[in-house]
């Protein structure tokens, strides 16, 4: 049975598993048939069942450490799921002959995976792991130093008591932005009239991929010396003629249609070599 099959066939339970869990009776029931378990084959049908029946008797367990973690936003079956995952290597890693309880060792494994999953998928950016839990321990300080001061903390506020500098609490501040996306069709908080995100959000800019082409030019035409510079720009900024342009230069119309072939092939043979 694949470890797909096991969540959804898991996901429910069932009522002689939940008394089993809520009447203390867990360590010993799961101790026993994991002891057994692990005396026989690999292939043996009843090593497959006692297995079974002990990921069901860790589903109570998993829905309690998943109610730890349900103020984050995220739906109560998917966090069970994600914990009864965890039960499940649990049971499979865990070896009878080092002798520690399976309590013990199940729930730090479901703890330790809840919180992977919302360090690595619950951000829509990538956000270092150091920030993620500075993030998360931020979060946790607020409420119980907003009951001790009677307000809101500051940052200085929280940079004091976590022993931190405020632009380390102003970052862990910051990256919670990563956390969550909004929608586009969320409507903007102060607006004067009705509007949504998705109008805020910018169109597609067609020139941006010129920028670098038009840098390069302008840096060689900058090279050119400064009449031949006024006659472009007359030329193609101005949009005079040749003979307009020979009246302010002072040179004849046949000099400034030399000086323009001079200047264009400079700007080409110098945009071709960093091309």
């Amino acid at each position: 049975m694949s470890m797909t099959q096991e969540k959804v066939r898991f996901q429910h339970g069932t009522h002689n598993s939940e008394s089993t869990a809520a009447s203390g009776d867990f360590e010993a029931t799961t101790s026993d048939a994991l002891a057994r378990m692990q005396k026989l084959d690999a292939d043996d049908p009843e090593r497959a069942r006692l297995r079974e029946s002990v990921i069901e008797a860790c589903l109570p367990l998993a829905r309690r450490i998943a109610l730890r973690f349900g103020n984050r936003g995220e739906e109560m079956d998917d966090l069970t799921q994600v914990a009864l995952v965890a039960a499940i290597k649990a049971v499979d890693r865990y070896d009878t002959e080092r002798g520690e309880s399976f309590l013990h060792y199940v729930v730090p494994t479901m703890v330790g995976e809840l919180k992977r999953h919302f360090r690595d998928r619950g951000w829509m950016i990538r956000v270092r792991r150091q920030l993620q839990e500075l993030h998360m321990e931020i979060s946790r300080t607020i409420p119980t130093l907003s009951q001790s001061l009677r307000r809101v903390p500051t940052v200085a506020d929280l940079a004091e008591h976590l022993k931190l500098s405020t632009d380390q609490v102003s970052a862990g501040l910051e990256c919670a932005r990563a956390y969550r996306a909004y929608s586009l069709n969320a409507p903007v908080r102060g607006a004067d009239v009705d509007v949504e995100l998705g109008d805020l959000v910018g169109g597609v800019d067609n020139e941006l991929e010129l920028v670098p082409e038009r840098q390069a030019l302008w840096q060689a035409v900058s090279a050119l010396p400064a009449r031949e510079q006024k006659i472009l720009v007359l030329r193609y900024f101005g949009n005079m003629t040749q003979a307009e342009i020979a009246k302010i230069v002072g040179v004849s119309q046949m000099h400034v249609s030399r000086l323009l072939t001079q200047s264009l092939n400079r700007l080409k043979n110098v945009l071709l070599e960093d091309a």
